[in-house]
């Protein structure tokens, strides 16, 4: 029962933004090879057409391409077996451990995939949503740079994440609340809706999948005073994503797991007997596979 209840809360846990950026592709082994492309080394769609007694082309890894290797994590929170007292205390506080270290893993695993995203993508480049600009129209032309660095066609979709400070600047020009009109009249006025994340993918170019992150983090050393700040911030994140990623694919970020293998939910008696622990283990790879896919603009007012 409590294997069950754990993998539900591994479930309920994961970080949304995590597998949009850096999308799950589930391998057999924990070492192996994967497509890395570059300017210089390129998605290209291969000929398939072979002539009688001749061979197929082959879809081979060569020396220019990337080895995964899923590293074991694990997390492990104690319940004081003789503090709890009763069988069902004991069952609802190892309840309470396996939900606490779902959740922990999961932000580390989100933390883990954003900084990758940043590193990959550098400084960015600094866009202006000011008064007079149309903030559409500018996000439209930089997700045709993402598609054009693809190069995979209708098979690959377009991923935009703002951080918290963005979104804030995006929603809130007038040329994007403007287009929000649902309705006027002599005595009402006009009315306004306002824009949400789930329906202004349809305003932009292929109708991508449009994310925010709230993610915050504390920057200063223990015991200093805190200082935190959203981890995206004013940044805008333009990527290409299969929402069905294979070692193959070129997205911009993958997350190698192994198949079966994330959270896995156990317990284990501590060798004082006093001290029962909730533990989860996974073995996962965080990789850019293909940097030109990607594209950080930095959002000013």
């Amino acid at each position: 029962m409590l294997r069950e209840y754990s993998q539900g809360a591994a479930q309920r846990a994961v970080q949304p933004v995590a597998d949009f950026i850096a999308p799950a592709v589930s391998v057999g082994a924990a070492i192996g090879r994967y497509k890395v492309f570059t300017n210089k080394s390129r998605f290209r769609i291969p000929e398939t057409r072979r002539s009688v007694g001749g061979r197929a082309v082959v879809l081979d890894f060569d020396a220019t391409d990337g080895t995964y290797n899923c590293e074991p994590h694990a997390l492990d929170c104690p319940v004081d077996v003789v503090a709890e007292g009763s069988q069902e205390d004991i069952q609802a506080a190892l309840q309470e451990a396996a939900d606490t270290v779902a959740e922990v893993g999961a932000l580390a695993h989100e933390k883990q995939v954003v900084d990758a995203a940043l590193t990959a993508l550098g400084a960015g480049t600094n866009v202006t949503f000011g008064a007079n600009d149309d903030p559409i129209d500018i996000i439209d032309g930089y997700i045709l740079n993402v598609l054009k660095a693809a190069k995979y066609g209708s098979l690959m979709s377009v991923g935009a994440l703002f951080g918290a400070t963005a979104w804030k600047r995006f929603k809130n020009n007038p040329a994007v609340r403007n287009k929000f009109v649902v309705g006027s009249s002599a005595k009402a006025g006009v009315g306004f809706a306002v824009p949400t994340l789930d329906m202004i993918g349809q305003l932009f170019l292929g109708n991508p999948e449009v994310r925010a992150s709230f993610m915050v983090y504390d920057a200063a050393a223990e015991g200093l005073d805190e200082s935190v700040s959203f981890i995206l911030d004013n940044s805008l994140l333009l990527f290409a994503r299969s929402p069905n990623p294979t070692r193959r694919d070129p997205s911009f970020m993958k997350t190698f797991r192994m198949r079966n293998r994330w959270m896995v939910p156990g317990t284990y008696m501590r060798d004082d007997g006093r001290v029962e622990m909730a533990k989860f283990d996974w073995s996962e790879d965080v990789q850019t596979t293909n940097s030109t896919a990607g594209i950080r603009l930095n959002i000013t007012a």
